[in-house]
């Protein structure tokens, strides 16, 4: 299994319907999104998604089960393929409504939430974490973390490779400075291997997916999927031995998802950041990246700023063509 990590402020709904345009294989997820906004807030904003996106997971956070369990009924029940519990985000505004990587303070607290989302879920409860928190011994903490959800019912895990600091490092520094440890996630697959363990943190590229592939059941990738999108029509092609991904067929269909959400009031930069670095590399890249930067966010920006930045491109892209087969699939 090859994933996209939820990451606050980039994997929001446009974001992952291009990702799917560049990999039909990889699983996606949402940003985190708490227990408390699900419950009360505008679910088609916060929780709306293509059907193209399949599969899907939705993460949460929160630290009540009573309202992680609604919030993952309602996840469940609007579509999602996964719920997933937040145990692994270290910043100061997760930390002060006592949810994200302070879970792992709590094993108990975790494997309540984690039983409660379980039993009011339609689809499979799965958890995300770090190996440790601050002054822990990540061998301990890891295998206790996981075996208190494990006996709540969890049977997979997606672990983030590197402590989290909960004070003195900001997010940022909490993704680059803990040292990561690849060999204790593997030693705790191979400790349990009745569990799916999923390694994430620090991965960059093909090969060292490979090679952890060789010890774990899935690989996580984050900021790598995000700043070298590419690397997803590679995965394909790679892993699933798929000739039809490609950056040009996604850009062809992403303009006319692009286009349609113009038309329903979507500004043209909340699309097309997420674009920024798919020609990483290639002759017209900087010219692309600063026409779009420079022009997107202004006011009734068109399709026309994206076809003006595409041919930069030392490439043929289409100016416009029609997929809509594909566009069917997209609504909702």
């Amino acid at each position: 299994m090859i994933s996209v990590a939820p990451m606050m402020d980039w994997t929001d709904r446009h974001c992952r319907v291009l990702h799917r345009l560049l990999s039909r294989h990889v699983r996606l997820y949402t940003e985190m999104v708490t227990a408390d906004a699900v419950i009360h807030g505008n679910r088609h904003r916060l929780l709306g998604f293509s059907p193209i996106e399949h599969p899907v997971a939705l993460q949460l956070g929160g630290s009540d089960p009573k309202k992680l369990a609604e919030a993952a009924r309602i996840g469940g029940d609007l579509g999602y393929d996964e719920i997933n519990l937040n145990a692994g985000c270290p910043s100061d505004r997760v930390q002060s409504g006592c949810f994200g990587a302070i879970l792992m303070r709590t094993p108990e607290l975790a494997a309540e939430c984690a039983a409660a989302m379980r039993a009011a879920s339609p689809v499979p409860v799965t958890v995300k974490c770090r190996i440790g928190v601050d002054e822990q011994d990540p061998k301990e903490a890891l295998p206790a973390f996981v075996d208190a959800c494990a006996a709540a019912g969890i049977t997979s895990f997606a672990v983030h490779a590197r402590k989290a600091w909960l004070s003195g490092l900001s997010p940022a520094h909490n993704r680059e400075i803990p040292p990561l440890d690849y060999p204790l996630v593997y030693e705790l697959k191979h400790a349990r291997p009745e569990l799916t363990i999923i390694v994430n943190g620090g991965i960059t590229s093909l090969d060292a997916t490979e090679q952890h592939l060789s010890f774990v059941d899935g690989v996580m990738l984050g900021r790598a999927a995000y700043q070298t999108p590419t690397i997803l029509a590679d995965i394909d092609r790679r892993f699933f031995d798929r000739s039809d991904a490609g950056v040009e067929r996604a850009v062809e269909v992403y303009m006319n998802y692009i286009a349609e959400r113009l038309e329903q009031g979507v500004p043209l930069n909340a699309m097309t950041k997420h674009m920024l670095g798919l020609f990483q590399g290639q002759r017209g890249a900087r010219l692309f990246r600063r026409h779009l930067s420079e022009n997107a966010t202004r006011k009734g920006a068109g399709i026309s700023v994206l076809q003006d930045a595409l041919s930069f491109i030392e490439a043929p892209h289409p100016a416009a063509a029609p997929a809509l087969f594909v566009l069917d699939q997209m609504q909702g």
